[in-house]
């Protein structure tokens, strides 16, 4: 049996959230279970199998928290629970295990007395991420993937949650095959909203 590596992470945090990055080109069949306190993926990078087993250093929300794989890493918004303005001394309880296997991400870290200035993280590579809640006995990446496909069928909070009215605007765009469209028609429609908006401005200027 092949042996399994630890894959390496890199982390940065703000006040309310963790940004962090397992650093894996093109991973595949990836499983990541995310708990109030704990991390758990397994996936292959290069034909090679890794996992990550990880303690935070304090609770997070798992359902407000957020990944998708990128084409050279896997990347995660993992909100935290208690969203004091306190930033965590370290990403992990065991710090001897922080030591081996974690390292700051240079690139999104800020001081704690330099958040405000510098703002939250930029999330523009999360754009279309998966979410993370819902673990529990029974297999959380299929969980997952449901949550996933119902964000995408129009954002809807659950299965027929939202009333009558919408499962059925939601089931007509379904049925008619094209569920781009009527996203397209709003983004369409939105853009004309906007472009009317700005032509009495110019033309007062």
């Amino acid at each position: 049996m092949a042996q399994t590596n630890t894959a390496p992470i890199k982390w940065a945090q703000r006040s309310d959230s963790l940004y962090i990055t397992i650093a894996l080109p093109d991973v595949k069949d990836e499983s990541i279970q995310l708990e109030d306190s704990t991390l758990n993926f397994t996936g292959t990078s290069n034909s090679k199998p890794y996992t990550v087993a990880i303690e935070f250093f304090k609770p997070v929300s798992s359902e407000e928290s957020t990944y998708k794989v990128l084409p050279r890493s896997v990347q995660m918004h993992v909100v935290k629970k208690d969203q004091e303005d306190e930033f965590w001394p370290r990403l992990l309880k065991d710090k001897a295990k922080e030591k081996n296997q974690v390292k700051i991400d240079w690139d999104r870290y800020v001081d704690e007395d330099e958040e405000e200035e510098e703002g939250g993280f930029d999330m523009s590579a999360m754009e279309g991420g998966m979410g993370m809640g819902g673990a529990g006995a029974g297999g959380m990446p299929p969980g997952m993937d449901m949550e996933a496909l119902m964000k995408q069928m129009g954002g809807m909070g659950g299965l027929g949650g939202a009333g009558p009215g919408a499962g059925m605007g939601d089931m007509a765009g379904m049925m008619g095959g094209m569920p781009s469209d009527p996203a397209d028609d709003l983004g369409a429609d939105d853009s004309d909203d906007d472009s009317d908006d700005d032509l009495p401005d110019l033309e007062d200027a």
